[in-house]
């Protein structure tokens, strides 16, 4: 058996194991992999029934913050017609021993399968003894500055202290000042040091984004934006960090799109991805439509996406395809 047959393939959140054929009274425990902060392990024992295990690897860190984990986990013959078989979706629920977690499947499995397991969340116990956190959340918390200077600025912006600009959104208006966007924006500081209409009348039309994602922008750019607030608005804010040349914004936005790919929306990030030129977000949704099979669960919308994509994005989804496909 090559050491293949133990490799667990990853992205941010997804965890694909592919098996072949299990003999009878067969028990296979996977490679580690990581997602989040652990190490894990997937392990399948084949009786009359099919015991299907996810685990964390034992270690310091897991005995003194296990993870408490939300995912979905399906197993599917990769043979025929994709017969796939569904656990109920598991919620909150802390993995610490190797027996947390098992699923017994009783319908006997043939040939190829696969064992996909998608991380809706990890959270860790609250050192304050509070409600548990999400480990996903604070990576973008962590990046804010708890400045005075930012918190200054936040007071500004929200209380419109000394606004001489206005900004006109598609469906409502409101204050900024020039020195700020314009030591955020080379854009904006084009604006105002030419004679430009943005200059003359005091005021920046923005009429493709509705008044709470400019809300958002502003938000980010005066260092007080909410994590709830950036992930609702999140395509919003990578269209305006193009358009006024924001690296930083467009860069958290490529992060953040990375992390939370699905068959819902994983379309929409590939367009986006080759419209806005982002290289690791369409690496990573080719990838999850490819080499981890979930063309397949949307062959309709992804038909109708075919018909009307960029022709260069058409011909890098075959080529993935081509690079991808051996014959399993």
């Amino acid at each position: 058996m090559s050491e293949s047959a133990y490799r667990v393939e990853t992205t941010a959140r997804l965890a694909q194991w592919r098996i072949d054929n299990l003999a009878s009274c067969t028990y296979r425990k996977s490679d580690p992999f990581k997602i989040g902060k652990w190490n894990w392990h997937l392990t399948v024992e084949k009786n009359r029934v099919l015991y299907v295990k996810l685990h964390p690897e034992i270690s310091n860190l897991t005995r003194d913050n296990p993870p408490i984990a939300s995912f979905i986990i399906r197993v599917v013959c990769s043979a025929g017609d994709r017969k796939a078989f569904t656990h109920p979706e598991i919620t909150d629920k802390q993995l610490k021993t190797n027996d947390d977690f098992v699923w017994p499947i009783e319908v006997p499995l043939t040939g190829k399968f696969i064992i996909d397991v998608e991380f809706l969340d990890l959270k860790t116990a609250s050192p304050n003894g509070g409600e548990p956190c999400s480990i996903w959340a604070e990576g973008f918390t962590q990046k804010q500055s708890n400045a005075t200077a930012v918190a200054c600025l936040a007071r500004m912006l929200t209380e419109g202290i000394h606004t001489d600009i206005i900004i006109n959104a598609s469906d409502g208006s409101i204050g900024a000042h020039r020195a700020v966007l314009a030591a955020r924006s080379p854009v904006f500081r084009s604006m105002f040091s030419h004679n430009l209409q943005e200059k003359e009348l005091s005021t920046i039309n923005i009429s493709d984004i509705s008044i709470e994602a400019c809300q958002a922008f502003l938000s980010y750019i005066y260092g007080n934006i909410e994590h709830e607030e950036f992930l609702t608005h999140r395509l919003a804010l990578l269209q305006a960090a193009d358009k006024y040349d924001i690296l930083d914004l467009k860069e958290v936005c490529h992060e953040s799109l990375l992390e939370d790919i699905d068959s819902k929306n994983v379309l929409e990030r590939l367009q986006n991805a080759a419209l806005y030129q982002l290289p690791k977000l369409k690496s990573s949704c080719l990838q999850y439509l490819v080499r981890f099979g979930k063309i397949y669960d949307i062959r309709d919308d992804f038909n109708a996406f075919l018909q009307c994509a960029d022709r260069e994005l058409i011909a890098d989804i075959f080529h993935e395809v081509l690079n991808t496909w051996k014959g399993f």
